[in-house]
């Protein structure tokens, strides 16, 4: 019985498909449908019930996979460990976060990156999708906000802050902004989710909370296209420090109540580096948390 074929069980286990597998390894779906087979006619067991639209896990392949899972880990880790021992991260590093934080944050450090690690390959998962790690087979994902609890490890990346911004046009058309309460003769520009969408959360300098009401006519589900809107003079928005600091610092957008912090949810948000938990971190997670830590700093300051 070969390692690869365990390996392929197990992630059709944890994501109930052999189209997602087969996606993930850029194999035909039969293929993978041959190697389950296989499987079976060797150990003489039915692991998976398969229907036209659902393929679900048997008993027996449910008892099998509790036993067998943790012992593909371990051999996975010793492969990982094994290499690690060239001091060079080889391998391909899989990573996922948000289309707006991977475009206007990852993307760019590629490059140098790549420089830095000529031997490590990359597949860069953008989605604003929460990926489960364990069944995507991901090293590293970046998240934004508060984190739930989970069995995962995570590191803050950096601290997010939010403001509300508005172009120089909008503000000259529509009218200065005295204070917060002044946003409800304003259109507002709103991200899609509980608390973003009716109302932002105000504190001053003293400390003093006030939850202000917003409406608008635009919805939009990503970031990055709610900036591009508010650059275009369509109305405010709140929108995080990593994805406005360029703009705010040229003029393009400006910052509506520098006074006040601003947020939709919580305050003291950050983005989190989380990776699934296991008692070796391989070489290659470590080389891109340390780069993209330096990275970020560097920017920052």
């Amino acid at each position: 019985m070969e390692i690869s074929t365990l390996q392929i069980f197990v992630e059709v286990m944890r994501q109930g498909s052999f189209t997602a597998v087969a996606r993930d390894r850029n194999l035909d779906p039969s293929s993978i449908s041959r190697t389950i087979a296989g499987l079976e006619k060797e150990l003489g067991l039915r692991l998976f019930q398969r229907t036209t639209r659902r393929l679900s896990p048997t008993e027996a392949g449910t008892t099998y996979f509790e036993r067998v899972g943790p012992l593909v880990e371990e051999l996975q880790q010793a492969i990982e460990i094994a290499t690690d021992v060239s001091g060079q991260p080889r391998g391909t590093l899989r990573v996922t976060a948000s289309v707006s934080f991977g475009q206007r944050c990852l993307v760019p450090l590629l490059p140098q990156f790549r420089q830095q690690y000529p031997d490590l390959a990359i597949e860069l998962l953008l989605t604003d999708a929460v990926l489960d790690l364990f069944a995507e087979r991901i090293d590293v994902a970046i998240r934004l906000g508060i984190l739930a609890d989970s069995s995962l490890i995570a590191q803050r990346l950096m601290p997010t802050d939010y403001r509300v911004c508005a172009s120089p046009h909008y503000l000259s058309q529509s009218g200065q902004l005295a204070t917060p309460s002044d946003i409800a003769r304003h259109a507002c520009l709103r991200f899609p989710l509980a608390g973003f969408r009716s109302r932002w959360l105000f504190q001053d300098q003293a400390g003093k909370l006030a939850e202000i009401p917003v409406t608008g006519s635009i919805v939009i589900s990503n970031a990055l296209a709610l900036q591009q809107c508010a650059i275009a003079g369509l109305g405010l928005a709140l929108l995080p420090n990593w994805l406005i600091d360029a703009e705010l610092q040229a003029g393009t957008l400006i910052d509506v109540f520098p006074d006040y912090q601003v947020t939709a949810t919580e305050f003291n948000t950050a983005a989190w580096l989380v990776f699934p938990s296991r008692a070796y971190m391989p070489l290659k997670v470590r080389a891109f948390l340390d780069f993209l830590k330096t990275s970020i700093l560097t920017e920052s300051n």
